[in-house]
């Protein structure tokens, strides 16, 4: 019997009665993806699954390292043969780990694969997904219209050309492909190595010689533009927790000036200069209307062995348990104080934080925008059926789900578009029963509106992202879905 049936995750009439004739129809708009904007204008075709599945996927690499393969099978040298069967010894070993989940819904949404992946069939799945892989309907850009991607922000660098972005717009994708303004490194003051040489690259990226702070400033301005022009909307941020005790002008030119010239700072001052900064970043996105996305709490790098070896960002990374409540409160009364709050997603990875983001999120509304800060769906290592009910509880209980903006993949992998399918069937699930537990009323009309607003509607008109006019879809509804979407539901309050 198939792991995978029309029924997963859906333990009700009315919850697969919700998700096949709604959820399922809906297009996606993955506003944040780590998705590699070169792959998708240059048409990547993928020689084998691991190069697709494994070859950048750092839950893959963490379950492999914990069941005893060495890095070669991960991140190595190993043959991408060798990986796989890594990786396919690994997956019985993932019983209850989401990652059994996404393995076995994946193989059958690409490649049609039932068969449960392990010791006995990896030599057959193999062999069938690469087939399927060698078709021309399985390059980066037909995966994006297989999976009816109506639009994909990428994750970019302030020192990044965005050729790759120009030539996929010059080129009418069918998706619509924007980028993300991520200027983590203008934060990377405590290693005064790594900060100048990225200072030295987005010099060279806004042709301007970066010596004293106001230049720094102002390439990082001169960037913020560049993007704009290039369709972008969209901020983010990976902090620890957000920084609000700014120091002044005078004191960060200070400070510039001490680490350009390769000297440690304290933390005193790296505290002062990162918030004087994030101040700075908030009002260039208020004035541009983007939306600043904040992902906190996450505790980076933690194996200096293995970051030495194979490098920053590479897998060995923990959920952290950094007090967060006061300092968002405070850089957000700070940019509202000011006139400068922009629209904002905040990302928790600590479980202990859903409450305070939840409640957070109603302190600075919008007298124009539906949730003006939205806590955003459950990140990293809470993306799995439980963190996903969780966030949505917390949101339930303390502000307006209606007003939420949905999932994301936070992916490197073109495999993982269904992370959405993922999150609608235990969206719809929880509704399902809820109605029939007598929690929700069973009206249609308002289940309907709901889903479709929670999958791509809210996201579509908080981020102020038209859908692309021809997507391929299932049925008539969907289509009339998108239309609507694209008229920017004028029926609603903006």
């Amino acid at each position: 019997m198939a792991f995978i049936t029309e029924e997963f995750l859906l333990q009700s009439k009315t919850s697969r009665h919700l998700y096949h004739t709604y959820a399922e129809q809906i297009p996606i708009l993955d506003f944040h993806s780590h998705l590699s904007p070169a792959d998708i204008a240059n048409n990547r075709a993928f020689r084998s699954l691991t190069e697709i599945w494994i070859e950048c996927d750092h839950y893959k690499w963490r379950a492999m390292r914990s069941n005893g393969f060495s890095e070669e099978y991960c991140s190595g040298r190993a043959p991408d043969y060798a990986k796989f069967v890594a990786w396919a010894k690994t997956v019985p070993r993932t019983l209850r780990n989401p990652l059994y989940h996404w393995t076995h819904l994946e193989l059958n949404r690409y490649f049609g694969i039932t068969e449960l992946l392990d010791e006995s069939s990896y030599e057959n799945i193999w062999k069938r997904a690469n087939s399927i892989l060698a078709r021309k309907e399985m390059t980066a850009r037909e995966i994006l219209r297989k999976f009816r991607v109506a639009v994909l922000c990428t994750t970019d660098d302030p020192a990044d050309s965005l050729e790759a972005h120009r030539r996929i717009q010059e080129e009418g994708l069918q998706t619509s492909v924007l980028p993300t303004y991520r200027p983590d490194g203008a934060l990377l003051m405590s290693d005064p190595t790594r900060f100048n040489g990225w200072t030295d690259r987005l010099g060279s990226a806004s042709n301007i010689e970066i010596s004293r702070l106001p230049d720094f400033l102002d390439a990082l301005s001169k960037r913020h533009d560049y993007f704009h022009a290039h369709g972008c909307r969209l901020s983010d941020h990976g902090l620890n927790h957000c920084y609000a005790s700014p120091c002044s002008e005078a004191e960060a030119r200070v400070i510039f000036n001490k680490v350009r010239s390769g000297v440690a700072l304290d933390s005193d001052e790296i505290s002062g200069i990162s918030a004087y900064l994030m101040i700075f970043f908030g009002h260039l996105d208020a004035a541009k209307h983007w939306t600043k996305q904040l992902h906190l709490g996450a505790l980076r790098n933690a194996n200096s062995c293995m970051v030495g070896e194979i490098g920053f960002d590479s897998g060995f990374d923990s959920i952290g348990d950094w007090p967060q409540a006061d300092s968002l409160a405070a850089y957000c009364d700070l940019l509202n104080s000011e006139g400068s709050l922009p629209k904002m997603i905040v990302f928790n990875s600590n479980p202990a934080d859903n409450y305070i983001f939840a409640t957070m999120a109603g302190n600075f509304p919008g007298d124009k925008t539906r949730g003006k800060i939205q806590f955003g769906s459950s990140w990293w290592f809470l993306d799995q059926k439980q963190g996903i009910e969780w966030q949505l509880n917390a949101l339930s209980n303390c502000g307006l789900l209606s007003n939420f903006v949905g999932m994301v993949t936070d992916s490197r992998s073109f495999m993982s578009f269904p992370r959405h399918e993922y999150f609608r069937r235990i969206l719809c699930n929880m509704l399902g029963n809820e109605i029939e537990q007598g929690m929700l009323p069973d009206d249609e009309q308002l289940m309907r509106r709901l889903i479709e607003d929670l999958c791509i509607g809210n996201a579509t008109e908080f981020l102020a992202t038209p859908i692309p006019a021809s997507l391929p879809g299932k049925s008539d509804g969907s289509q009339k879905l998108r239309t609507e979407v694209r008229k920017g539901q004028g029926n609603r309050r903006t």
